[in-house]
């Protein structure tokens, strides 16, 4: 079983900047009860997951691409705070919350497929991991500016009111999934 103290461990770049203990601890045990419910036990499972079925990851993972989501997604955030002097209130703690569960529900869309690749989960074929993540975070407590990034950082979201925060990772979040497809096309000039 995975305990909370790995799922700090696997994001200690992150939490301590979640200034707000509360959803500090709630990042965490979201991740904890998504494990639970995926039925994923070990840590090393997460590593060997891939963060899509839609295309080649080249061994880019789930905790890497949730890990370059979140550093991303700050980057894009400080590149605004500079050069548009503020313009926009980011809030750091939703940013860093939201980058870290954006993905949550995939804990509960993929699933081994018992010949050493993935597949999509009977839950995952039922609703897609931006509906089942915001569901989960929903249930235990998480903000609701936090739960709109999970919600909507995919086509979920398209036509939907957005924190600044969702535009943010959803950006990362496309800049991580794009360009494998692209090289998987034969359309990323290498």
């Amino acid at each position: 079983m995975i305990t909370k103290t790995q799922i700090e461990e696997l994001f200690a770049d992150f939490l301590p900047r979640i200034e707000d203990a509360t959803l500090r601890q709630q990042v965490v045990d979201c991740w904890f009860e998504g494990c639970k419910e995926g039925n994923w036990t070990s840590v090393e499972q997460l590593e060997a997951m891939p963060f899509t079925l839609l295309t080649d990851t080249r061994g880019f993972n789930f905790i890497q691409h949730c890990q370059a989501v979140t550093a991303g997604a700050e980057g894009l955030a400080n590149a605004l705070n500079t050069y548009m002097g503020g313009v926009l209130d980011i809030d750091p703690d939703v940013l860093i919350a939201g980058g870290l569960l954006h993905d949550l529900g995939k804990l509960m869309e993929i699933e081994p497929d018992g010949e050493g690749g993935y597949r999509k989960s009977h839950a995952g074929r039922c609703a897609r991991h931006p509906i089942s993540g915001a569901i989960l975070a929903g249930r235990l407590g998480v903000a609701q500016e936090v739960v709109n990034v999970i919600a909507c950082h995919a086509k979920e979201g398209v036509g939907r009111p957005q924190r600044i925060e969702t535009v943010l990772v959803h950006q990362a979040d496309f800049a991580t999934f794009n360009p494998l497809v692209m090289l998987k096309k034969g359309d990323l000039i290498v």
